[in-house]
């Protein structure tokens, strides 16, 4: 259950969180500063809303070991990787769709986004973990980011040379520009480019590392917990160290960006199956239960079905400004809780009801 929470607490931030700050923002402009931590970094560093992309694909990493290990025993390596392969290329598809498809014309579709990454990070450590030992898990993930770091430091980029990390001028960026076709989310490259990829199935595999410690009955949980936070201390000390050299920079995922929340990661998870999972206490997170239980339907329902116009039915009008005299900025922080509280409800009703929409 402390995974399923855990990727519903992510997915809470994903879904509707992220208005509320903003509410927030508006109701005490006194704190800019505040605000600004709590979204993204706009280049190097790491704030706040940095952390929600790598942890949902670190938690991929946990939910792959059990769904796959499963299929593994019944099935076999040939139909696992089948079925690895569909879920790629539907959860790909389904990203494509996210961005409005090809509506707006070929040269306006996103090839690559949050799904299309986290699809291919999917597929690549889901193939990992059907085909390699732990061993040689480890030297994959070691190989990725040290690849990674020494492609983006010595290979030169026409016009600025080699180990210039700044936007625009890096390697990942250079190469979303000559080689990523159609629409790219930052003007000629974009966050969830070509390279870049590359590292985030690293983050993907850390994740695996841990859910093959949560599987393994000969540790008792304790230990466990004991491991998960010294690998997330170590990773996120690792990280920092790194960030002296290559920084830490969310929008091409370096190396350093990887260690780093990947080690938030281990430890939030370390927290989540000690209170959870060991010490049974389990009524404060069963929302977060509800919503990690469908985390990509409620991804889809957000974009599709506009949760916060159906909430201004019931906040917007007199409603709004009635609340914003009272409070600058609380009308919509009123709409915002309650298209999240919508998103919750959603959740709820497909638990209730056994109703798990899977890709």
């Amino acid at each position: 259950m402390s995974v399923d929470a855990l990727r519903g607490l992510d997915m809470f931030f994903i879904v509707g969180m992220e208005e509320v700050f903003e509410a927030l923002s508006k109701m005490f402009p006194m704190t800019p500063s505040l605000n600004d931590r709590v979204q993204h970094a706009p280049w190097a560093g790491f704030h706040f809303y940095d952390l929600i992309f790598p942890l949902f694909a670190f938690i991929v990493g946990v939910s792959l070991v059990f769904s796959l290990s499963k299929s593994l025993a019944s099935e076999g390596r040939a139909a696992t990787t089948g079925k690895i392969i569909k879920r790629t290329l539907l959860l790909y598809l389904l990203g494509v769709l996210v961005y409005g498809g090809i509506d707006g014309g070929l040269e306006h579709t996103r090839l690559l986004g949050v799904l299309q990454r986290l699809a291919l990070c999917f597929c690549g450590a889901g193939l990992a973990f059907v085909w390699m030992s732990p061993r040689k898990l480890v030297a994959l993930t070691v190989t990725l980011l040290a690849g990674y770091w020494a492609m983006v430091t010595f290979i030169p980029v026409p016009g600025f040379g080699a180990g210039d990390y700044a936007e625009g001028h890096n390697l990942a960026n250079w190469i979303d520009k000559m080689y990523l076709p159609f629409r790219k989310w930052d003007g000629d490259h974009d966050p969830e480019g070509i390279l870049s990829t590359l590292p985030a199935i690293a983050t993907t595999l850390l994740g695996v590392f841990a859910g093959l410690l949560l599987k393994n009955s000969a540790i008792e949980p304790a230990r466990k917990v004991r491991l998960l936070v010294w690998w997330g201390l170590a990773g996120v000390a690792l990280g920092l160290l790194w960030h002296l050299q290559f920084p830490i920079i969310k929008k091409i995922w370096t190396s350093s960006f990887v260690l780093f929340t990947g080690g938030i990661s281990s430890l939030l998870l370390a927290l989540f199956y000690h209170v959870i999972d060991i010490k049974q206490r389990r009524l404060w997170c069963q929302p977060f239960v509800w919503i990690g239980m469908n985390a990509i339907t409620i991804y889809l329902a957000a974009h599709f079905i506009r949760l916060e116009s159906i909430a201004r039915c019931f906040t917007g009008g007199e409603i709004h400004a009635g609340l914003d005299r009272i409070f600058h900025g609380l009308g919509d922080l009123a709409t915002a809780l309650l298209a999240l509280g919508f998103s919750v409800l959603i959740c709820r009703f497909l638990y209730v009801r056994k109703i798990f929409l899977r890709v």
